[in-house]
């Protein structure tokens, strides 16, 4: 195991990020951005991966989530999340690769297509793409607001509840959950500001918005994707393709939007691999 060490960054407003390392700091870095509603902590096996395969892997909190600040003016619109972004690769002494897994892959999008196009050396996103199928949005959003003020009475019952959505055989070893939740008045309650989903998942979202700002895109891009997606589904997946037709893809078998914890020995390798060669090649130019 290499060590993991933690550390703040400041966001344009104030808001501090809680940001986590693993590997040599002088290899090129690779920047996780989880999920909405996850932590940082998702990428634990995935930058342990990463550091031993010479990467610095860098993980880090979206606001309102995890060890990060809450914002106080409920700032949790996109063009925070991927000012945020910025701050974190803004950071690096080079520019480098990124892997967002939804919220965190829109982030990308908007930061490499929008804010600045030379910021990262390559982008994967993992299971998200400017138009993703509103059924399987709206599933998760309502899971995510399922308990979200009420809690739960144990670790036992937020797994049971994982296990429901996720459809995967329910974990006997929840001390990694733990990190997902966080105790209070004896109930354990998702650690994220419940503010972040607000009254409307949908608020602010602007496919059009995402597709052309995902058509800017010039940096190798690889769109790793759950086989059985809720939200990229095979129609999502070919209009990607068109839209970034630089683009790579890879369809992780018996893996759903949750793919980095589905299938994570598979996802893992899948953007070692992707991002090596990457190395290779840009050495070789």
């Amino acid at each position: 195991m290499y060590p993991v060490k933690t550390h703040k960054l400041t966001a344009i407003d104030g808001v501090a990020l809680a940001c986590e390392t693993c590997g040599d700091p002088t290899a090129p870095p690779v920047i996780l951005s989880h999920g909405g509603g996850q932590t940082r902590h998702t990428w634990s096996a995935t930058a342990q991966a990463l550091a031993s395969e010479g990467w610095y892997a860098i993980s880090y909190d979206h606001r309102g989530h995890g060890g990060s600040d809450w914002s106080a003016d409920k700032h949790y619109d996109f063009d925070h999340f991927a000012e945020d972004m910025r701050t974190v690769a803004s950071s690096c002494s080079q520019p480098a690769a990124v892997v967002g897994a939804s919220l965190g892959g829109l982030s990308a999008m908007l930061c490499a297509g929008e804010l600045d196009r030379t910021l990262f050396s390559s982008i994967t996103l993992v299971d998200v793409t400017p138009k993703i199928n509103t059924q399987g949005v709206n599933q998760l959003t309502d899971f995510m607001r399922s308990n979200m003020h009420d809690g739960f009475s144990s670790l036992d019952k937020a797994a049971d509840a994982i296990a429901r959505y996720t459809g995967r055989p329910r974990k006997t070893d929840l001390s990694g959950l733990s990190k997902n939740l966080r105790l209070r008045d004896g109930r354990y309650y998702w650690h994220w500001d419940p503010s972040f989903l607000g009254t409307d998942s949908k608020k602010g979202f602007d496919p059009e918005r995402f597709s052309s700002a995902a058509a800017n895109i010039s940096v190798p891009v690889l769109l790793v994707r759950g086989q059985m997606s809720e939200l990229v589904k095979e129609k999502e997946l070919a209009e990607f393709l068109q839209l970034v037709p630089h683009a790579e893809h890879v369809n992780v078998a018996r893996a759903g939007h949750m793919v980095v914890g589905d299938r994570n020995d598979i996802f893992s390798e899948s953007v070692i691999e992707f991002l090596s060669r990457q190395r290779v090649e840009l050495a070789l130019s």
